[in-house]
């Protein structure tokens, strides 16, 4: 986005008898050759002259913006070192500090540069060129909300200029204000409609609304007229990956990080695609490598432990190391709140952080008991850390007495706005999975808080003082895994809502086809070698069985490919096995028709997934591990009133998977009451959990002085 002089201007006084000085004619020729863009020559002879002439601070000023318009890395240094000098010879000019602010930020010394392009603000402070460049420099330093008064004014003293509506543009995204940059995009587009930038940043507007198909065309535009545009090829990436073409964006990665090998976020991103492809071992290596280069990013670390949670490699307590250490960076960004504020006779305040109080699974968790609890006792703050609102969101917002937006804000903004409602109790409900914000936890807003529903680890923020679980997921041998103080629900940790979009229960496929049909809807992210290895268990102890895989990535076939291969290396005949693309929700709920038994994965297991196919007839055979992620499958059969479908080893899992495929007429007739059977269960009586979790707040909050 940095932005060098687009003309030089020669108004400084030249005395045609003093021999230190070149003549007037000199320094218009200089100027000449740097406006036609003859910018190495301009730079030769920008060279020749600050040479000659040791006071002269405009060779020195062009020779800085020439080397900076040029291009070239190894050019900046002297490009900076001229810029001093000019700036020092001629403190008062305007130009010459925006120009070594703009050396300074493309030489990585923000601070510097910052100080530069302010000191030419200072003297001219409707200087266009300068504001762009103080906008994007506070853009690139993650100062989004700094970033956009500079660039709107920019934008407003230059109106015909794409490129500051499109840097403009790029703020409001920042800030997630996806329909307001798109609006200024699409003016940008129609101004410069062969400006790369324009395009790459509508796409990005588009990305934030998550219209990503309409997205993929402006990036494909914007690599179209700059070839190997490293923005543009991450960020079709991202869409790719969305779309659930995850080859494609993991090719789109490659090529961008190709020409930045060193790009923390782009590093970033595509350990990202490889994460939701299973390939955990280089996932981990290039977050490890992007947390080298920006270690006090969060959301990298977070990234990290996310995937750590599905290795099976990964011991507890290399976890634990590893959460300590995101905690440790969290913590360093500032002070903690030490006092706050509470009223004794109102209701316990709960505060829910969460980007995904909507169609999402922590929203399905939500959805059936929040409306049931009393507000006299738990009144419920929300602040979703994303703008995604749809049909669920509206149906939770009717019970939560104060929606507070935090996306846009920078943890410390929204950590003082959490402060200032009052909040006795604050739940994080994602973990270390998107959209978390527990650097807002670090700074601790709330007296008591707590980690529940969307992660099943430690945090590693110290500041959380709870993790809200039940006696199967965290049995007392296995508190040392978190830092946080474990407190148990009554029955379960979750209680899921009925989908309301689920057809009747269909007859046992199996009673017809002549053989079991395993099934298994989860992300390959979760199909790791011990999953496979249980599978492969399962298959080779029911001979006669199938397996049927459905998920939006295997749409991909190269997914299909790699995925199928591998189960083949675990013993598996292709032809057992079906892949099939995603559905929509209701669509994909009437697919379980075709399933007779649900394999769950290992070490994470399935949480809506196993909920829903409950709901609709098919039990999930499950393996319990140690942790509370390892062990959600217990904890959700246990609670749903199945413990015969938790096995204890893999030799058990199979055995019981045989033993479940031998008796149809058996498996028959518990698909015919299951839905029934669950719904009577705990882990879908709303009512009593609305209770647990009341009683659980009590008990946090009258115990927050221990």
């Amino acid at each position: 986005m940095m932005r060098s002089m687009t003309q030089l201007r020669t108004n400084l006084p030249t005395d045609p008898w003093r021999s230190d000085r070149p003549t007037s004619a000199d320094l218009a020729a200089l100027a000449m050759l740097f406006n036609q863009g003859r910018l190495p020559d301009a730079a030769a002879r920008a060279r020749e002259l600050a040479a000659a002439f040791p006071r002269e601070p405009f060779c020195r000023k062009a020779l800085c913006a020439a080397l900076l318009a040029l291009g070239r890395p190894q050019d900046l240094p002297e490009a900076a070192k001229a810029g001093a000098e000019a700036a020092a010879l001629t403190p008062n000019d305007p130009q010459i500090h925006a120009t070594l602010g703009a050396a300074l930020a493309a030489l990585a010394r923000p601070a510097e540069a910052e100080a530069s392009l302010r000191r030419a603000l200072d003297l001219q402070p409707d200087f266009p060129e300068a504001l762009a460049n103080l906008g994007g420099l506070l853009l690139a330093g993650d100062r989004p909300a700094e970033a956009e008064p500079p660039l709107r004014r920019a934008a407003e003293l230059a109106p015909n200029d794409a490129r500051m509506a499109a840097n403009l543009a790029s703020a409001l995204t920042a800030l997630f204000r996806f329909v307001e940059a798109e609006a200024i995009c699409r003016r940008a587009v129609d101004m410069a409609p062969n400006l790369p930038a324009a395009h790459n940043n509508l796409g990005m507007a588009l990305n934030g609304q998550r219209r990503f198909a309409e997205a993929e065309p402006c990036f494909r535009r914007a690599i179209t007229l700059k070839p190997g545009y490293p923005e543009a090829l991450n960020n079709l990436g991202n869409a790719l990956l969305e779309l659930a073409r995850p080859t494609e964006a993991e090719q789109c990665l490659r090529e961008s990080l190709a020409t930045r090998p060193h790009d923390a976020k782009t590093l970033s991103n595509l350990a990202n695609v490889l994460h939701a492809q299973g390939q955990l071992p280089e996932a981990e290596t290039l977050y490890r490598q992007a947390i080298g280069l920006k270690p006090q990013n969060l959301s990298t670390r977070s990234n990290l432990l996310f995937a750590l949670s599905h290795d099976s490699a990964t011991g507890p307590q290399d976890y634990l190391a590893e959460a300590r250490d995101f905690g440790r960076v969290a913590t360093s960004a500032g002070p903690a709140f030490t006092s706050w504020l509470h009223t004794e006779a109102a209701p316990v305040r709960v505060g829910l952080v969460s980007g995904d109080l909507r169609e999402h699974p922590v929203g399905h968790f939500l959805e059936a008991w929040l409306p049931l609890v009393a507000p006299a006792e738990v009144e419920f703050l929300a602040y979703p850390t994303t703008p995604d609102e749809d049909a669920l969101t509206a149906r939770l917002k009717p019970h939560i007495t104060a929606w507070r937006p935090i996306h846009g804000l920078t943890d410390a903004e929204a950590a003082t706005r959490i402060h200032g409602d009052a909040v006795d109790i604050l739940l994080d409900l994602s973990g270390h999975t998107a959209g978390n914000r527990l650097g807002v936890f670090a700074l601790r807003p709330a007296p008591v808080q707590c980690a529940w529903l969307g992660y099943f680890a430690s945090t590693g923020v110290e500041q959380m003082d709870f993790l809200l679980a039940d006696a199967i997921g965290v049995p007392p041998d296995e508190e040392n895994r978190y830092l946080e103080r474990v407190l148990r629900l009554p029955d379960t940790r979750l209680c899921f809502a009925p989908p309301r979009d689920a057809p009747g229960i269909s007859a046992l496929p199996a009673a017809t086809a002549g053989h079991v049909t395993f099934g298994c809807h989860q992300n390959p992210t979760k199909i790791g070698d011990a999953t496979l290895d249980l599978w492969a268990r399962a298959l080779d102890a029911v001979p006669s069985a199938r397996l049927r895989l459905r998920n939006r990535l295997y749409g991909d076939p190269t997914v299909i490919r790699v995925l199928v291969d591998r189960l083949g290396n675990h013993g598996v005949d292709a032809a057992r096995v079906e892949c099939l693309p995603g559905l929509d929700r209701a669509a994909y709920l009437a697919d379980h028709a075709h399933v007779d038994i649900i394999l769950d994965t290992f070490p994470y297991p399935g949480g809506t997934t196993t909920c829903e196919a409950l709901w609709m007839g098919i039990p999930t055979l499950t393996l319990r591990g140690g942790g509370l992620l390892a062990r959600q499958g217990a904890s959700l059969l246990s609670a749903a009133g199945l413990p015969d479908w938790i096995a204890g080893t893999p030799d058990e899992y199979a055995t019981r998977a045989a033993a479940f495929a031998a008796d149809i007429p058996a498996l028959a007739a518990l698909r015919h009451g299951l839905r029934a059977h669950v719904a009577a269960s705990p882990l879908f009586d709303a009512p009593r959990f609305a209770r647990a979790f009341t009683d659980a707040m009590r008990q946090m909050w009258g115990g927050r002085k221990a």
